[in-house]
């Protein structure tokens, strides 16, 4: 068998790989003389307590290595391809997808619509099962890989078809029972869209995912983001106050009958339902341990509840006169104003401004913080008072970099603002530090900050 390898391109300290002298540029052929795929062969072979390792060293020689281990130890290196294979990208034609409402001449990676189950499991992403095979399912199955996590949109196949403009979408609900059937944990998501798989369909949608508690735990149902750069694509409308209303009153109709039979409340309204509702976010118990927070789901009440955790419990340290201006996007202002209300109330001395950055370049349609732009930034806060710092909230800035979506960097938005730039994470407790306290430093404020969403999606 041919066998072609994973190339190593990081060895961490004190791990088993290092105790073995395996070495940057090192290739990872088999695992107990198994070919590795990709990471889901790689994950599943290391759970093993023995294991044998065949690596091909930078000079040929093949070296077969036999290591034991704890159940949950890893080798202790990186790949140089995270998913030890390439990325699949999405074939669907989705009628909201937000990468075909993205302005022309942005950087080309930001174009590529992901639809790997690898990613679901590693990092949380949403797939669409169009794209899985059954041998992938198989996988999953055979290594009892989980949380999946599915975009839905709808349980009537006819109308998904419809919705991911792909034929073969209504088939692929299938595999949902598949998984079911084998006790896979799974999350779902239905990005809602007016007109289409509101109304009666979603009520549909919700009574069919309930047949599969207690493994699917959650739904969440997001509206669909609509920016400005829609020509040519399904005309879609923006859901209104009243709208957001029922929506809210049929989800939670249903959570009360899901609680009292499995302990869940199972299907989620996103915050930004009931910021258009002008409705109070449910109480923290409702959200289930908080299943659905990269889908928007409970950031607002989690941030509430972790920022009033830390300031009744903070000490009485001496907290020095200080001024600073926060951002976000309109999403998230009526929070994040209240927050820095409560903290001058408390402390007379800090004095915090809030700003709200309406999304010129998606559309103002586009409320989230994490989508605004660093050229808006400069635009709107030029003429502002800004004091000694500006906040920002780490969700605006592009995975791994110290750059908002525009490739404006944050070195420049402090040039041409002249204020220094924290950059916050995402807990209550952070936000409270980051304002009170001169010395608050993120491991975000320097070029290789893990990126992690902050405020809101």
């Amino acid at each position: 068998m041919e066998q072609k390898g994973h190339l190593i391109i990081e060895v961490l300290k004190n791990s088993i790989a290092e105790e073995l002298d395996i070495e940057k540029g090192d290739v990872l052929l088999a695992i107990n003389d198994t070919e590795i795929e990709d990471i889901f062969d790689y994950q599943y072979l290391m759970e093993d307590e023995y294991v044998e390792i065949l690596i091909r060293k930078q000079d040929g020689e093949e070296w077969i290595l036999e290591v034991d281990k704890d159940v949950d130890e890893d080798l202790g290196v990186k790949f140089e391809n995270g998913l030890m294979s390439e990325y699949r990208s999405c074939r669907n034609k989705c009628i909201f997808c937000f990468i075909d409402q993205m302005p022309k001449g942005m950087r080309e990676t930001l174009y590529f619509k992901d639809d790997d189950s690898r990613l679901s499991f590693l990092q949380g992403n949403y797939i669409t099962l169009t794209n899985m095979s059954d041998k992938d399912i198989d996988r999953i199955i055979r290594y009892n890989l989980g949380p999946i996590n599915i975009s839905v949109q709808s349980t009537n196949p006819e109308l998904r078809c419809k919705m991911l403009n792909n034929r073969f979408a209504g088939e692929a609900l299938d595999k949902i029972k598949t998984l079911y059937n084998a006790g896979i944990e799974m999350n779902g998501q239905i990005v809602l869209c007016k007109g289409v798989n509101d109304g009666e369909e979603l009520k549909r949608s919700i009574e069919d995912l309930m047949q599969y508690l207690p493994f699917m735990k959650s739904v969440s149902v997001v509206p669909a983001g609509l920016t400005k750069y829609r020509d040519g694509l399904y005309p879609l409308e923006p859901f209104t106050k009243e709208e957001a209303i029922d929506v809210i009153n049929m989800i939670e109709s249903y959570q009360k009958d899901c609680f009292e039979k499995f302990g869940l409340h199972f299907i989620h309204a996103s915050d930004e339902w009931y910021i258009l509702a002008e409705k109070d976010f449910p109480a923290e118990d409702s959200y289930d341990g908080y299943l659905q927070l990269e889908n928007g789901v409970g950031m607002m009440r989690l941030l509430n509840e972790e920022f009033t955790e830390a300031i009744n419990n903070m000490d009485d340290i001496p907290v020095k006169e200080r001024s600073v201006s926060i951002v976000t996007g309109k999403l998230a202002y009526p929070m994040i104003k209240k927050l820095s209300e409560d903290v001058m109330k408390k402390y007379p001395q800090i004095k915090a401004n809030v700003y709200s950055i309406t999304n010129d370049f998606f559309g103002e349609m586009i409320t989230v913080s994490g989508l605004i732009t660093g050229g808006d930034l400069i635009a709107q806060l030029k003429d502002k008072e800004l004091g000694k710092m500006l906040l920002l909230p780490s969700n605006m800035l592009r995975s791994g970099e110290m750059v908002f979506l525009d490739d404006v960097t944050v070195n420049d938005v402090e040039k041409a603002l002249q204020v220094k730039i924290n950059i916050v994470e995402s807990s209550g407790k952070d936000f409270l530090d980051a304002v009170i306290n001169e010395d608050y430093h993120s491991s975000r404020n320097n070029e290789n900050f893990v990126y992690i969403d902050a405020y809101d999606n």
